[in-house]
């Protein structure tokens, strides 16, 4: 009765997921490995109780649709998605899986491993991250693995791997890096050295930078801890006094720039910030450019100050001529004389210069004496 009860409910599975129809399923495992059908997303319709999932070689992202469907297998303890196409493994990524003790995601194209990607495992004791794309690992990613054992890290492009003495591994690998044995891998040189854990592969672990010391195992390679010492503290001294110039830079701006002023109702208005006067810097410049080309105008093209100042001019009063004829007479009396004229001279004189200016009438022309005065004389 209960392998006829099991066979009526695997055929059930196979009717209402076809897509799983190649993939081997228990009550305990379900198995997909090559199946044909190129899995994109997890079936929802697994028994929530299986042990063991294998999704080796598919096309399986693991989206958020995936994750929450890993979740309710709160019994699994192996979980294989290797060579599929996973690129990023975001927090919480496997959340729930206390129960897990192996987690196999190699071969696929992760390049980016959040923080808390792992949050959830505390179980975990096997994890292999060989054959992706992964740059770079904070110390953090696997501090909540408290059970981890095993971890391969086979075949990325790591450089450097800062590592926590909390760690506690039997087994580590580490090869097929491109390591630079330099002052950010002295902490993992050190614990290597310090702990129990076997480096797999160690004479194919080594440096490819610098060249002087390629070749040579990341475990062995000479790095100056006093060397790495000295960097530390010029870089620490380095970031103060570029902290120090920024702060002084942004105290000067601040009062350069007070936040508020009083407005002319007593009440505190708000200033633009620095970065967001451009419109009052448009309108300097604009006033400026206006001032600049009004002088320019006036010194290249004075005949609008000539017509200006030519309406000053008066109509000369009959009285005039003889006040004139005073005044030069007057002037010409101040001269000193020559030897051999006398004081009579200068009348003469002004009567030539009379003679010569033809039919006087006691008027200077005006070329802007009103039409109506012409008339009326």
């Amino acid at each position: 009765n209960m392998k006829l009860s099991w066979l009526v409910i695997w055929a059930g599975t196979l009717f209402l997921n076809p897509v799983t129809a190649d993939c081997n399923i228990t009550s305990q495992t379900v198995i997909c490995e090559e199946s044909g059908k190129n899995l994109s997303n997890i079936p929802t319709n697994l028994f929530r109780n299986v042990t063991k999932i294998t999704f080796k070689n598919n096309k399986i992202i693991l989206k958020d649709s995936d994750k929450e469907i890993l979740q309710s297998f709160i019994n699994l303890t192996e979980l294989y998605l290797n060579e599929n196409m996973i690129t990023v493994l975001y927090n919480n990524s496997f959340c729930n899986l206390t129960k897990l003790i192996i987690l196999d995601i190699s071969n696929n194209h992760i390049s980016t491993v959040h923080k808390a990607a792992f949050a959830g495992l505390n179980q975990l004791s096997v994890l292999n991250l060989s054959y992706n794309t992964i740059t770079q690992l904070g110390s953090d990613v696997f501090t909540s693995l408290k059970s981890l054992t095993v971890l391969s890290l086979q075949r990325n492009f790591l450089k450097s791997f800062h590592i926590k003495s909390s760690f506690k591994l039997i087994k580590i690998v580490l090869a097929g890096n491109p390591w630079t044995c330099s002052c950010d891998l002295l902490d993992l040189q050190i614990w290597l050295t310090a702990s129990n854990v076997t480096m797999e592969n160690e004479n194919n672990t080594t440096c490819t930078f610098p060249n002087n010391k390629e070749k040579f195992s990341i475990k062995t390679a000479a790095i100056q801890s006093a060397d790495c010492k000295i960097e530390k503290a010029s870089l620490e001294n380095t970031v103060t006094s570029t902290s120090a110039i920024k702060l002084k830079s942004i105290a000067l701006l601040t009062a350069l720039t007070p936040n508020n002023i009083t407005g002319n109702n007593g009440t505190h208005a708000e200033l633009p910030l620095l970065g967001k006067s451009w419109t009052f810097l448009a309108g300097v410049l604009g006033f400026v450019l206006s001032a600049t080309l009004l002088i320019f105008t006036a010194i290249k093209c004075p005949t609008w100050y000539r017509y200006l100042i030519s309406y000053s001019h008066r109509r000369l009063e009959e009285n005039d001529s003889e006040t004139f004829e005073q005044e030069f007479s007057a002037d010409m009396n101040s001269l000193p004389t020559a030897p051999g004229t006398n004081n009579e001279d200068p009348i003469v004189i002004f009567e030539k210069i009379q003679a010569t200016v033809p039919g006087e009438d006691g008027f200077i022309e005006d070329k802007y004496i009103d039409s109506y005065v012409t008339e009326e004389s």
